[in-house]
């Protein structure tokens, strides 16, 4: 399987089979699709439909059980976040953020400098030297993100990043990543449960079917780029929302909330 230049992931025939406690599990069956550089898509389908494993899988923390996947060179970077921000609460903020460079050779002057750049970033100026007790749920995904930020992945792949977080608060952090997507200029490939969110961040949205998961629609979002919150009103994003939905019922199962 070739890349062209404009291609940062490929992904061909992958199946995922493995086994617990229920016996064997058919986690992903004939996934094929491909990321454009800088492109942003989600992921979208019921849940145990596989959205998880196939980023665990791309992130290299659980192997294909057949077909493969390539980034557009051997030493693309990768980062991944997840639901919970998974911070550790005796280290403070920006200690937090430094941690993956901490093994590099590096000097902690350029380390420091660039965590707190990815601070200014993500909106956590001031709040350096804070604990993770002492954040909220926006805050602490928001140091999950610049964390992951911190060794300049050309890939982000974020596992419903803002699925524990209340509706105002997810609402604002959509915001936020479009702010960090505009300023990086990241491949994202992201897992949400929310047709609304896909549609409002994304530049394509995959719908899966239910398990074995398989890629039954990819639309194009053909809204204008900056987005703003008012796009949620318009007819076209209307239209948009209405097809996923028409197309998630097609694929038997009832539609995520929107």
């Amino acid at each position: 399987m070739t890349s062209s230049p404009e291609t940062a992931l490929n992904v061909q025939d992958l199946e995922v089979t493995y086994s617990d406690a229920s016996g064997v599990v058919h986690a992903l069956h004939d996934i094929n699709f491909s990321l454009k550089t800088n492109e942003f898509v989600s992921l979208i389908g019921p849940s145990g439909s596989g959205k998880s494993t196939l980023l665990r899988v791309l992130a290299g923390l659980v192997p294909p059980t057949k077909g493969h996947f390539q980034f557009s060179h051997d030493h693309t970077r990768v980062g991944l976040v997840f639901q919970n921000a998974n911070l550790m609460p005796w280290r403070r903020v920006i200690d937090n953020i430094t941690l993956p460079l901490e093994l590099e050779d590096l000097p902690q002057e350029t380390i420091r400098k660039r965590a707190q750049e990815l601070i200014n970033l993500v909106g956590l100026k001031g709040f350096e030297q804070t604990y993770p007790r002492d954040l909220s749920g926006g805050m602490a995904q928001r140091v999950s993100l610049a964390r992951s930020l911190m060794q300049d992945p050309d890939v982000l792949l974020l596992d419903e990043p803002f699925g524990s977080l209340d509706a105002l608060t997810r609402e604002t952090m959509g915001d936020e990543l479009l702010h960090i997507w505009q300023a990086r200029r990241k491949t994202v490939l992201m897992v949400t449960h929310s047709i609304s969110e896909a549609i409002y961040l994304s530049d394509r949205v995959l719908v899966l079917s239910p398990r074995p998961g398989n890629i039954k629609c990819d639309l194009t979002v053909d809204l204008p780029r900056p987005r703003t919150p008012e796009m949620h009103y318009s007819s076209e994003f209307s239209y948009l929302a209405q097809r996923m939905r028409e197309n998630l019922r097609d694929n038997g199962f009832m539609h995520p909330q929107s």
